[in-house]
């Protein structure tokens, strides 16, 4: 029985989906993934070398089961050798060249004529394959290209290098019948030199049905979306050949039985709503909701603190446990927020990089929220000017122009201590930085005072654990 391999290109088409991911909730989908074991999870190219550099080493290093596939920039020298330098300690790494064959798209993206096109193609897929054994070359737009031209670029990516050739109906201008012939007739040009892929459109409304007829004519691997509607359908294929998988004579390695459950998932991560004008996520998630007794010891505590995302050292630890037995030893249970303050007030106290000197803030129901940070740094004050979507994404931003270097919000909490109208506010922000959580805590009868000491808190620990590595 033939194996199918599925890759998921969800993160390499989210905005193509509509919906668009934060750097947490890729993390999150990919774990997801990986525990519903898709053969391969595909990101797209670098469009900004730092955070997406550390993206792929984030997820080289959470991905476990499934392996990951990055495509690399083709217009450029070295970003071969960049992405191979992020995507190094994946579990089988694979490079993707992903390069159109249509003569409109040659033209018109690449500026190249079919011979230059040829020449590319050689050349990327060869340094792909000097730094990696697994690689694809994505023969764009393929469903309208020239059938001539389109042999001669897939035998020089497989004379260069290339150990899958994925076809791509990018436009959703084949039928299912027309799929099979398609596929069918490189199948017979490539023969065994290298493994055969098609990604399918779901313009028509009919990807599953494109996608088991590529099956049928020998394709290897089928792109596939577990959220969205551009590409076949995670769900749905796995599903149809779960069903009929020995009529087939075809198998994949998805997880059947956590199939349906595992989609919902990933529907409510990638589906949650958020606000266009801000890059920081807003959208809804699940609270933790473990409850601490006065019983659990340190490792409980710990172990604890790794479910809130934190990755303590020794002595934070030993300082998180003495604040959590303080609590305890008064009130018998602590919370899961309350431990979250705890760490933000205990874990990673460092000198301040950063000190608030001041902050203005314009903001109303008629005009677009503006914030004015000052904060010193050595001694001399560094202002940032911005406008958000809200007086604390504002002034958020300001921060990060000041700093230059945008950190993840992973989370954002905001309570009452004290009651009345001049009741204080307590805020607890979280940051994520080369995969690891830091908090940090402000209080103030100003909640967007609160805010803003809460992020250079956090911030602060950022500077000082980077420059100390």
């Amino acid at each position: 029985m033939r194996r199918i391999v599925l890759s998921d290109a969800t993160i390499k088409s989210a905005g193509d989906g509509g919906f668009a991911l934060s750097f947490r909730e890729k993390l999150e989908l990919c774990k997801l993934l990986d525990r519903l074991r898709a053969d391969y999870i595909e990101v797209g190219e670098p469009a900004n070398p730092k955070i997406d550099g550390l993206l792929i080493k984030s997820l080289s290093t959470a991905v476990t089961e499934a392996r990951l596939c990055v495509t690399v920039p083709a217009a450029e020298d070295g970003g071969a050798e960049f992405v191979w330098s992020c995507l190094a300690e994946a579990k089988e790494p694979r490079l993707q060249v992903s390069l159109p064959v249509s003569t409109v798209q040659m033209e018109y993206l690449c500026h190249k004529k079919p011979d230059a096109m040829l020449e590319l193609i050689a050349k990327r897929t060869a340094e792909c394959r000097a730094l990696c054994p697994d690689v694809e070359f994505s023969a764009g737009d393929a469903s309208r290209s020239d059938p001539a031209f389109l042999i001669k670029a897939v035998r020089r990516a497989v004379e260069s290098g290339a150990t899958t050739v994925t076809l791509c109906d990018d436009a959703g201008v084949m039928l299912p019948n027309e799929i099979f012939a398609f596929v069918s007739a490189v199948k017979k040009e490539i023969g065994d030199t290298a493994k055969l892929g098609a990604a399918v459109s779901d313009a028509l409304y009919m990807a599953e049905s494109c996608a088991v007829n590529a099956i049928e004519a020998g394709a290897d691997e089928i792109k596939v979306v577990s959220c969205g509607s551009g590409r076949a359908s995670l769900e749905k294929l796995a599903a149809v050949v779960a069903a009929k998988g020995e009529t087939l004579g075809v198998s994949c390695g998805v997880r059947v039985t956590e199939l349906h459950r595992t989609a919902g998932q990933i529907e409510r991560l990638c589906r949650s709503e958020k606000s266009r004008s801000t890059p920081f996520e807003n959208g809804v998630r699940e609270e933790e909701d473990f409850v601490l007794s006065t019983h659990d010891d340190q490792a409980a505590v710990r172990s604890a603190a790794a479910k809130l995302g934190y990755d303590l050292s020794e002595d934070d630890v030993i300082k998180v446990y003495e604040a959590f037995r303080a609590a305890a030893d008064k009130k018998e249970q602590v919370t899961a927020k309350e431990l979250d303050v705890m760490i933000a007030t205990c874990a990673l106290q460092v000198p301040p990089t950063y000190k608030l000197d001041s902050y203005l803030i314009n903001s109303g129901n008629v005009i677009t929220a503006s914030s004015h940070i000052r904060l010193i740094k050595d001694g001399r004050a560094e202002d940032g000017i911005c406008v958000g979507d809200g007086p604390i994404d504002a002034s958020f931003l300001a921060i990060e122009q000041i700093t230059g270097t945008q950190y993840e919000l992973d989370d954002f909490q905001i309570r009452a201590v004290t009651e009345g109208r001049e009741a204080m506010g307590e805020t607890i922000v979280r940051l994520r930085s080369g995969g690891k959580l830091y908090s940090g805590r402000g209080i103030s009868t100003d909640v967007v005072g609160s805010g803003i000491m809460a992020y250079i808190n956090a911030l602060n620990k950022v500077v000082y654990e980077e420059s100390e590595k």
